[in-house]
């Protein structure tokens, strides 16, 4: 098992996703100290090298209405050299062993959809949000927060262990570490800050604007705050999580096609959902 605590397994570590998975480097994120205390990673390790993993994050969910603690696997995978000798699945073995009873989901690529079910996990479709609604930039556009500060990231991650559930049917909680992974990979929208309590990683393509995530203490009235977010007209919104406490008015409008979520001991609620991208790992 590997925490944040081992250096030179960490580094390691660091160099065994950026193998198995180009263009991604966990090397920022460990630079910024964003790995804490609920991220471990269950390696296999030959001569000093992680040659295959499974991570697993504690995460709070929200389902249904209820806080659950629960597990979330990611970095799953082997060294292209030392596949096929059953290296992942013993991996996968420690890193739900460590999960217990808890409830565990993880997200998958199309290449290995077969191999999941066999350790108990369930295929579940992930929807797009998304609502029509015309608006305007104001005359006061919110600031854009950067993560790379320190100060700004610790004023981060204290707003997001704080913040109010982004959904109430399926959802995340206390998930700033998992986000700020993202924005160490120059993967997150820009984040802005309404204020010091309601901050918003948002993008505009074309005319539709991308809510990825909302990260505040109270709920707010999104709809009087969209112009403080945008620097040209929209027509339409699309939502990086299920919208139901935001905009309860938004509909599924596809079927998220890159996203095949897989979860195990959870009670998925039966209408559509999307768990939060910036949750993901």
């Amino acid at each position: 098992m590997i925490d944040q605590r081992n250096s030179r397994l960490q580094a390691a570590y660091c160099e065994y996703t950026s193998a198995v998975f180009p263009g991604i480097d966990f090397r920022r994120w460990c630079e910024w100290g964003e790995w804490g205390d609920d991220y471990r990673a269950f390696a296999v390790v030959e001569d000093g090298r992680v040659i295959a993993n499974t991570s697993v994050s504690r995460m709070r969910l929200r389902v249904q209405g209820r806080d659950i603690v629960g597990y979330q696997l990611g970095a799953v995978g082997c060294l292209p050299g030392h596949r096929g000798r059953g290296l992942v699945r013993a991996a996968m073995t420690a890193a739900l062993a460590h999960c217990g009873d808890a409830p565990v989901l993880l997200f998958a690529n199309e290449t290995v959809l077969e191999f999941y079910p066999r350790f108990g996990f369930v295929p579940r479709p992930q929807h797009v949000f998304g609502a029509e609604h015309s608006a305007a930039p104001g005359p006061a556009p919110a600031p854009v927060v950067d993560l790379a500060d320190p100060a700004q990231r610790a004023s981060f991650r204290l707003l997001a262990a704080a913040a109010t559930p982004i959904s109430d049917r399926f959802g995340a909680r206390g998930h700033g570490s998992i986000a700020t992974w993202y924005a160490a990979n120059d993967l997150a929208s820009p984040l802005r800050a309404l204020n010091e309590d309601a901050w918003v990683f948002a993008r505009i393509e074309g005319d539709v604007l991308h809510i990825d995530d909302i990260v505040a203490r109270a709920p707010f009235d999104l709809r009087e705050q969209l112009p403080r977010l945008i620097d040209r007209p929209i027509r339409a919104l699309r939502f990086g999580f299920t919208p139901d406490l935001w905009w309860p008015q938004a509909q599924p409008v596809e079927v998220e096609a890159d996203a095949y979520l897989f979860v195990r001991g959870l009670a998925m609620p039966s209408l559509p959902n999307r768990f939060p991208v910036l949750a993901r790992t």
